[in-house]
């Protein structure tokens, strides 16, 4: 009979980044051109996208903390870093940017590209929208990041896999 290794989440920690990783690229890299090329309004693209971004925020905050969680308990401080960069990039642009945007939104009165390109809520529309799209690819690279130094920390193999002649009895 084998012993068996404490729980220590690596596995766990592994299996969450890439998911919320590849949600993050199909996101950014799928859904959101794609609601723009078919989609007959901007604005409605924009409203699409605008859905789909707090669930990806909120779970991004989510796993970068409990990444940040079990970096700590390993004591593996630059992943414990990346890990709260998931969490802090998250949580600003769901936090602060996305409710800033929703109030140059509706100032606006209709759509914001009716408005004229020097229009002072066209331009901080862009700004955030550049801010918002800089802090997920800042959440997705520190995912990357995280998941490289978690996965790197794993060991090699599972003692459960590994036996040994004398185990055969």
């Amino acid at each position: 009979m084998s012993a068996r290794t404490p729980f220590d989440g690596r596995l766990a920690v592994i299996a969450l980044l890439a998911a919320w990783l590849g949600a993050t690229i199909i996101v950014g890299a799928v859904v959101a051109p794609a609601a723009f090329a078919v989609l007959p309004t901007r604005t409605l693209a924009g409203a699409l996208v605008g859905r789909v971004l707090p669930p990806l925020f909120w779970s991004g905050a989510v796993v970068g903390l409990f990444a940040a969680v079990m970096a700590r308990r390993s004591q593996r401080t630059a992943t414990f870093v990346a890990a709260l960069l998931i969490t802090a990039s998250s949580l600003v642009a769901q936090l602060v940017v996305g409710p800033r945007i929703e109030v140059v939104r509706a100032s606006a009165g209709g759509p914001v590209d009716a408005l004229a390109r020097d229009d002072a809520r066209r331009i901080a529309f862009g700004r955030l929208h550049g801010a918002s799209v800089a802090l997920l690819g800042l959440a997705g690279l520190a995912a990357g990041v995280t998941l490289l130094l978690t996965a790197r920390a794993a060991p090699a193999a599972s003692p459960l896999t590994l036996r040994t002649s004398h185990d055969h009895g």
